[in-house]
């Protein structure tokens, strides 16, 4: 499989693999919790254990998508890491929270259903040791997402646009590049912004979609779209630049918005601040 495939399927992949990795690791810590209550001959009974950890599992996989938007929305980048790494911090106590209040729940419901009753101990003290966990697993999983999106990027090529050289005249406009510079594998090569078919936004990051390649550029949507041909890339949503020469139909919809519908078969949301701009170019006067 090509990066181009994987990145086509991404997000069913991603889901994928996140499940797997939850059901792996709720199977391997009940059978650590398991042979350590056959060693010792605990009086707990085996399907407790399952339990235990089944449910630690699954509201951890619950809340991780909280991880996720709480990143999107203080991302660790350059100029912001120490501000947004102490955001992190204590949001792992809110985070650390809804887990163990989330799990208790639920054993204390599988209990009951069981003619039993669950009992969490001294909440003071549980939680704090519930907290040291979770402060380890917050931060696994942070970790595994930063190095994910490094990976994935080092595959793909980042894209920069071209600068003035150090010395001589510039080969072409440099407030408004013909070409883009992408890094790939220790590799450099250009691109033609003209073949951009479509811009997403997409965290510090836009998404440049060049037919079934996709170049991340660490750029705004605004800056990014100064640089750009107002004649040839419009922006219809907060989140979205499109080509002109790519768009083969726009769908209004009821609420006001309305849908591109782009010559490859993607399909881009319109808002409405921007579909009246959009069919003006679409139509001149």
């Amino acid at each position: 499989m090509t990066v181009q495939m994987y990145l086509a399927r991404r997000r069913r992949f991603e889901v994928g693999f996140w499940a797997l990795f939850f059901i792996v690791q709720w199977l391997v810590q009940f059978t650590v919790a398991y042979l350590d209550h056959q060693r010792w001959e605990s009086t707990f009974q085996s399907w407790e254990f399952l339990v235990w950890e089944g449910s630690s599992i699954l509201v951890i996989a619950i809340l991780f998508p909280m991880i996720l938007v709480w990143d999107h929305r203080f991302p660790l980048c350059k100029g912001e890491v120490r501000r947004n790494l102490f955001l992190h911090l204590l949001f792992t106590l809110p985070w650390s929270l809804l887990h163990v209040v989330g799990m208790v729940a639920m054993r204390s419901v599988i209990y009951y259903l069981d003619g039993g009753s669950y009992n969490f101990g001294n909440w003071a003290v549980e939680f704090f040791y519930e907290y040291l966990k979770d402060f380890r697993t917050y931060a696994a999983l942070l970790s595994s997402v930063y190095l994910y999106r490094f990976l994935l990027m080092r595959m793909q090529g980042e894209a920069r646009m071209l600068e003035s050289p150090d010395e001589g005249e510039p080969v072409e406009p440099v407030e408004r590049p013909e070409r883009l510079l992408v890094k790939k594998l220790g590799k450099e090569f250009l691109v033609n912004v003209r073949d951009i078919e479509w811009v997403e936004a997409a965290g510090n990051y836009v998404n440049l979609h060049l037919g079934d390649r996709i170049y991340p550029l660490r750029d705004t949507m605004t800056k990014l779209l100064k640089r750009l041909d107002p004649e040839s890339f419009v922006r219809v949503h907060r989140s979205y630049i499109v080509r002109l020469d790519s768009v083969a139909e726009i769908e209004p919809l009821e609420s006001g918005d309305a849908r591109l519908h782009l010559v490859n078969g993607q399909l881009v949301p319109v808002s409405r601040r921007y579909r009246d701009q959009l069919r003006a170019q679409l139509v001149p006067a």
